[in-house]
Order: C-alpha cells, then sequence, then structure tokens
C-alpha cells in the first residue's frame, strides 16, 4: 500500500508561514529580551530565516518591529473576543457583580499575557523613536477602538453614556496596564483580588445609582 503524496504547498502558503516564523521569533524575542535586542540577526536566528528572507517581505527592521505590534493586536483582540463569549454563557446576571468582576478579572488577564509585553516594549521604545511613534500611534487608536467595540457590548455598558463609559473602560486599562509594569519589579499580589473585588463593588454601585436617577 503506497502512502498518499503530501500536498505541495502554495507559494502564498509558503510565504505566509515564513512570515509568521518571523513574526513569531520577533514577538518572542521583544517579550525576553526588549526592544533593543530584537535585532535583524536575532530574529533570523530564533526563526530559522536568513536575513535576506527577512528583508525580503520587511525592507527594514522598522517594519518588522510594526508588523509585529499589530500581530500582537490582533492575537489580542482575538483572546479578548473569545474571552467575552465564554463570559457570555456563565449565565450570570449579566450587569451583576459576578460578571462584573469576571470582566476586570479577564482585562487583567489580558494585561498580564505574555505576548503582551512585547506591545509593552513597543510602546516604551516609541516614546523616544520618532519613526516608530508615527507608526505605532494610528495603530494604538485602532487597537483603543476595537476594544470599546468588544466592551460596548456588554450589558452593563448600557446604563452609562458612551463617553462616560468609555471614560471608564480605559480608565481601567490604563490600571491595570500600569499594574502589569510595575509588577514585573514589584508585585504586590496580596493587592491584587482586593483591587478586583474593590473595582466591582464602585462599577456596580454607580450603575445602582445611575438606574435609580441618583446620580450624584
Amino acid at each position: 500500500m503506497t502512502t498518499p503524496a503530501r500536498a505541495r504547498r502554495t507559494q502564498q502558503q509558503r510565504r505566509e508561514e515564513t512570515i509568521g516564523r518571523i513574526l513569531d521569533a520577533t514577538i518572542t524575542s521583544l517579550t525576553e529580551l526588549g526592544y533593543a535586542a530584537t535585532t535583524i540577526g536575532e530574529i533570523c536566528s530564533r526563526s530559522g530565516v536568513s536575513s535576506g528572507g527577512v528583508f525580503r517581505h520587511f525592507p527594514t527592521r522598522l517594519d518588522v518591529m510594526v508588523a509585529a505590534a499589530d500581530e500582537v493586536r490582533n492575537r489580542q483582540l482575538s483572546n479578548f473576543r473569545a474571552g467575552l463569549e465564554l463570559l457570555g454563557g456563565l449565565g450570570a446576571d449579566p450587569a451583576g457583580i459576578e460578571t462584573v468582576r469576571a470582566c476586570l478579572t479577564l482585562l487583567r488577564k489580558a494585561t498580564r499575557a505574555p505576548v503582551n509585553a512585547a506591545w509593552y516594549e513597543l510602546l516604551g521604545a516609541a516614546r523616544t523613536d520618532v519613526h516608530l511613534r508615527e507608526h505605532l500611534a494610528p495603530m494604538a487608536a485602532r487597537y483603543h477602538a476595537a476594544i470599546a467595540e468588544f466592551a460596548r457590548a456588554l450589558p452593563i455598558a448600557e446604563r452609562f453614556e458612551a463617553a462616560e463609559f468609555d471614560m471608564i473602560l480605559f480608565s481601567l486599562v490604563h490600571l491595570f496596564d500600569g499594574e502589569a509594569l510595575v509588577a514585573t519589579v514589584h508585585p504586590q499580589p496580596e493587592q491584587e483580588e482586593p483591587r478586583i473585588e474593590f473595582l466591582a463593588q464602585l462599577l456596580v454601585s454607580v450603575t445602582l445609582r445611575i438606574s435609580s436617577g441618583n446620580e450624584q
């Protein structure tokens, strides 16, 4: 009995596989070594792609970094979407404290995800690298817009004006971003669950006041 021959990959499939290896290597290097040490040589070593192969798809190191940032964004949004879908199937009160607590925990998990460390590295580098900043600024705006779109689908969002909800949402995003960064050098695990509980209680109490018509 003969073994069926494996179908040959198309040129497009080979191209996508190579780009995937380059981006995986870049993201992993950013996470483990940081922005400055993520050189083309390091990316080549990790991906198994020659420098010529890298530059065939990405003309400059900056292009690789921008593509890696976009890949991080896509992965985080995919994970966030999956998490929200899972929450929707729990059957809890959609605007109750259990759901709010679960959403806050999901948001923290996203900021602590290893892949998100690559995003932080790129944001930090963009502070002093004007060319990187020019590319990341519109990408960050799209990233935040997508996060807001997901979050506005939550039932609790209906209790707020759109601008007010976005302000609350990104206050929480920035809080957990800061927590994730500081935790690398000064972790305070004893504060983490109490912080989630405090924020959940605060958000639910605000929504209850709005529902009762007392917004003071």
